[in-house]
């Protein structure tokens, strides 16, 4: 095999056209044997093979610095850059991570996971060589996608400003997650079609050489004029305004046009950008066909492309979202669903085919989706908007700004929220509870189960007034109940789930049944614990906390967020001016980032499963404390 012969990006250097072939096939291989065991990111590594080993051939990293915009897309990067052994075990907990991280490797250069940061963290590395006098260049590697997002072209102009040297390589397969979609889409629909000759100047030899007879003396004082002639023939004039200059579009499996391209890029001064045309799934017919479903996939059986079996699991609460919406929008014609290119991700499929008029994919771009429902609801209808917690930090201004300070009756859907898992800390959406619960005229809420969210949901649509809210990742816990056959949602109105006499426990959203379980198991060393749902955050049950201050018993929350200012801080403040004196004992995410693994390994180690709650709470109740309490 040649990949047994890779272990740095330097032996890549001296392989032949040939040989670089079948290294990519070698490559896929390994990317799909891996992902089918792990679950990853697989459609953009697949196509995206051929175009990093070239790269790697014409750049030097780390001298050259790259970075990956997002970075879903670098397992061929990690493989080359000496982390072959350990990529089967990536993504899973102790292993590499699936993006780079600038902790595993002097060759990733910059931590990614968001879309659309590169083309900025290029430019301030730009910068800071320049101040420094290092040599090398430095390469974005952005894809088509992240490129509609407002950084990506607030990053363009000032590097067009700029004038550093700095290398845009624009891997363009025409997929985000779901299609592409927006008039830079179109855009570069369009440049595809293009012939595909790397400079404007190519272009014009080809059209004037056709002419017989005097084609190529015309070409000749033709190419000297300055004006409107080259941006008429210039396929890539929107780049050549922005001060870049625009090589493409280029074959990305075609290894000696590719890397024909990159060496004019390299050797060139000042901003350039490289036009690459890839394909999300190559290689791999499952992928290529449904690209949407491999973006992000569990395990697979490689032959079938299927989910690999497992047992009977309840509906995620993201299907269960999806589901809700579109009976309330069969039920009202002015609610609306608008999504940051992420359809399937957060179950809004059938609603797009159920009510194409009303659904609204704005491509990646949380703050626009914001802003845009938040005029929606000025003009009279019912946006909901969904995305995930991660990714709504992104539109916080405008959560502040352009909903709940004009009080618009937008109802944010904030899915994966909590630990994410294999995704890592760049996805763990465990800061919402805190950047939320301070913004004023907002109702936030958490969902016990996939019922409670069902009710929250209907609820939300009725409200005139911002409401988010937050619910996890995965399957709900298979209740069997109806809606019908619980208390109906109150605006603030906490329910105690649970009696008991000795402690509290305050157990937020999913949190609630670990926490249940966890008092069982007191129960049987001697601790009566009373458990609460909050459902609200904000506005908060403050007549309900009076009333187990006044108690004057130990109280503990649990919530699967940050504690810095997350929902145990918010009891902890109005319990300080009540004069709570009896102890209290906030379990959640401590203040760090989480690392990669399964959700249940790292809520395990955190200790916010049944089986540490339970444990954190006997530990903090001391015997003496215990004893004092039971009696």
């Amino acid at each position: 095999m040649i990949l047994d012969r890779i272990r740095e990006p330097a032996d890549l250097e001296f392989l032949s056209y040939d040989e670089l072939q079948q290294l990519s096939s070698e490559i896929r291989e390994m990317i799909i044997n891996v992902v089918s065991r792990n679950g990853g990111h697989l459609a953009s590594n697949l196509g995206i093979v051929e175009l990093t080993l070239a790269v790697h051939r014409i750049f030097r990293s780390p001298k050259d610095q790259i970075v990956w915009d997002v970075g879903h897309q670098c397992y061929t990067h990690k493989i080359v850059t000496g982390r072959r052994e350990q990529f089967a075990g990536i993504r899973t907990f102790g292993g590499i991570s699936g993006f780079p991280k600038i902790c595993e490797s002097r060759h990733d250069m910059f931590n990614t996971g968001h879309s659309s940061t590169s083309i900025s963290a290029a430019q301030g590395l730009a910068i800071a060589n320049q101040q420094f006098r290092r040599d090398g260049k430095v390469v974005a590697v952005i894809g088509d996608g992240a490129l509609t997002a407002g950084m990506a072209f607030e990053a363009l102009n000032y590097t067009g400003h700029e004038k550093n040297d700095v290398v845009v390589i624009l891997n363009d397969n025409e997929m985000s997650i779901s299609p592409n979609v927006g008039a830079m889409s179109m855009y570069l629909h369009r440049l595809r079609l293009e012939p595909a000759y790397t400079t404007p100047k190519d272009y014009l030899a080809h059209v004037l050489k056709q002419i017989p007879g005097f084609g190529s003396r015309l070409y000749n004082v033709i190419s000297r004029l300055e004006g409107s002639l080259k941006y008429l023939l210039t396929p890539g004039m929107l780049f050549e305004e922005f001060g870049f200059k625009y090589f493409g579009p280029v074959d990305g499996y075609d290894f000696e046009t590719l890397e024909r391209a990159l060496i004019r890029a390299r050797d060139r001064k000042g901003p350039v950008l490289v036009h690459v045309l890839t394909e999300k799934g190559r290689g791999y017919k499952p992928a290529q066909e449904f690209c949407h479903k491999f973006h992000g996939t569990g395990p697979f059986e490689i032959s079938t492309g299927k989910a690999k079996s497992s047992s009977k699991t309840p509906p995620s609460y993201t299907d269960v979202f999806g589901n809700v919406i579109c009976r309330l929008a069969a039920q009202n014609e002015d609610i609306v669903a608008i999504t940051a290119a992420m359809k399937e991700g957060t179950g809004l499929n059938r609603f797009a085919l159920d009510f194409p008029a009303r659904f609204f994919d704005v491509g990646i771009a949380e703050q626009h989706a914001i802003t845009m429902a938040a005029g929606m609801a000025k003009g009279g209808l019912r946006p909901f908007v969904a995305i995930y917690s991660s990714f709504m930090q992104r539109a916080y201004d405008q959560v502040i700004h352009d909903v709940s300070l004009m009080k618009l009756p937008v109802v944010m859907c904030l899915d994966r929220a909590g630990l994410v898992g294999e995704d890592g800390p760049t996805h763990h959406g465990v800061f919402d509870v805190s950047f939320l619960r301070c913004v004023p005229d907002i109702q936030v809420m958490a969902p016990r189960d996939e019922i409670e969210l069902d009710q929250m949901l209907t609820y939300a649509a009725e409200q005139n007034g911002p409401v988010a809210i937050r619910y996890p990742r995965g399957a709900g816990i298979g209740c069997e109940d109806s809606v019908n056959d619980r208390q109906p949602i109150v605006s603030g109105r906490a329910e105690i789930v649970r009696e008991g006499k000795d402690i509290v426990i305050w157990a937020l959203g999913h949190m609630l049944h670990p926490a249940l379980e966890a008092a069982k198991e007191l129960e049987q060393q001697g601790i009566n614990a009373c458990v609460i749902n909050p459902r609200f955050i904000k506005p908060f049950d403050l007549d309900m906390l009076t009333s187990v201050v006044n108690r004057h018993i130990p109280m503990i929350t649990v919530e699967e967020n940050a504690l810095p200012g997350g929902f145990g801080s918010l009891i902890a403040e109005h319990a300080i001016e009540m004069g709570h004196k009896a102890g209290m004992l906030r379990i959640g995410i401590p203040d760090g980032f989480v690392q990669h693994g399964s959700q249940s390994e790292l809520r395990r180690l955190l200790k916010i499963d049944a089986a540490g709650i339970k444990e954190r709470i006997a530990e903090w109740l001391q015997p003496s404390v215990i004893k004092k309490v039971a009696c």
